[in-house]
């Protein structure tokens, strides 16, 4: 059988196949709103016959970006755009999915290839940063402020508010972003979070911000699907480990989210990443098989014969891509000839089918 063409009946929708585009920001946004650059960068993979797309961190405050240029969802005038993107993106078969996002500590940077430096507050391109504890990432950023509960309360309303933009956007799942050193991972990781009162030290204290805005999510979302990304470890002594990760897709999976999106790091700059192919595909099998949510594997999934393997071997229910979709918007087409299957193509391409592979011969 040939599993990575398969579709994923979820409660609500359906997926045509088991490849999905990660969540890759673009750096090429102003003050929030998406742009042409944005709807042809997602529309291209859905005239490539992705299963889904799932656009870029977004932020739910103007200070949760993770850089200015950033696309944000803290306001009803960002909503046009993304109708636009959303509408094309149904219109080739594929789910259009958003990453609701805070980024917390490690906001006002630059974009990566101008250095990716953390701006000062006062600088034109950054702002005041905020996080769970007065912890930077690194020594030279500037010193985030500590959330009150009552900024902390502010911040779930204003999830739920994006929540419901993105709904009337378009976007069929709404995932929360709780990885990669993000403001919701912050929180899970007791080598960030030193907070003494109902949002800091033990387990259920740290989770306690992401499970109070699936909360006020899921109610929202009666016609999609729920994702949560985590990072399953943050590859550091002393931080989230994969058994914390374990007991959280537990209560996600009494929660009501329906996929756990599986990746790893980005806390603390100190961490050890042993990177190799498929490395983080382990913590996917784990937390599939300990709390039955369906899950995702990414990280280094290179070929279509890799990631065959993976859904076959019951370690994941779909495979996610990145940076090879940035390579190859096209990729889905080739992994379906690497695995000689017969994949419709978009009409308007369809004469150039087989000829990249004719070629080789």
């Amino acid at each position: 059988m040939n599993k990575l063409f398969s579709k994923l009946d979820l409660k609500n929708i359906t997926l045509n196949n088991r490849i999905v585009v990660s969540p890759m920001c673009q750096y090429s946004a102003e003050d929030g709103f998406a742009n042409d650059w944005h709807l042809v960068h997602l529309g291209q993979f859905a005239i490539g016959r992705s299963a889904a797309i799932i656009q870029e961190a977004t932020a739910v405050q103007a200070n949760g970006r993770i850089s200015f240029w950033d696309l944000g969802i803290w306001k009803d005038e960002h909503i046009e755009k993304y109708r636009q993107i959303t509408t094309f993106i149904k219109s080739q078969g594929s789910i259009p999915g958003i990453q609701l996002a805070h980024a917390g500590r490690k906001a006002s940077d630059n974009k990566p290839w101008k250095g990716r430096v953390q701006f000062p507050a006062d600088h034109k391109y950054g702002w005041q940063t905020v996080a769970p504890s007065t912890v930077p990432f690194h020594q030279k950023d500037q010193i985030p402020l500590s959330l009150s509960i009552k900024e902390i309360e502010q911040l779930i309303k204003d999830f739920k508010k994006a929540a419901e933009r993105a709904i009337n956007a378009g976007y069929q799942i709404i995932e929360i972003h709780a990885a990669h050193g993000y403001l919701i991972h912050q929180f899970l990781s007791p080598l960030i979070n030193q907070r003494n009162d109902q949002y800091g030290g033990s387990f259920e204290n740290r989770i306690r911000l992401l499970i109070q805005i699936i909360a006020a999510i899921k109610p929202l979302v009666v016609a999609g699907s729920l994702w949560v990304r985590i990072s399953a470890t943050d590859w550091a002594d002393q931080g989230w480990d994969l058994d914390q990760s374990i007991a959280l897709a537990k209560i996600l999976k009494q929660s009501g989210v329906e996929i756990i999106d599986v990746s790893s790091g980005g806390a603390v700059h100190h961490q050890q990443i042993p990177v190799s192919p498929g490395y983080q595909v382990s913590f996917s099998q784990q937390l599939k098989a300990q709390s039955q949510l369906k899950t995702t594997a990414v990280g280094l999934i290179t070929s279509a014969s890799q990631a065959q393997d993976i859904l076959q071997k019951d370690k994941a229910d779909l495979i996610l891509f990145g940076r090879a979709f940035l390579e190859d918007p096209h990729l889905v087409y080739h992994l379906a000839e690497q695995l000689n299957h017969e994949l419709e193509w978009a009409a308007q391409y369809g004469r150039a089918k087989g000829t990249l592979s004719s070629s080789k011969k």
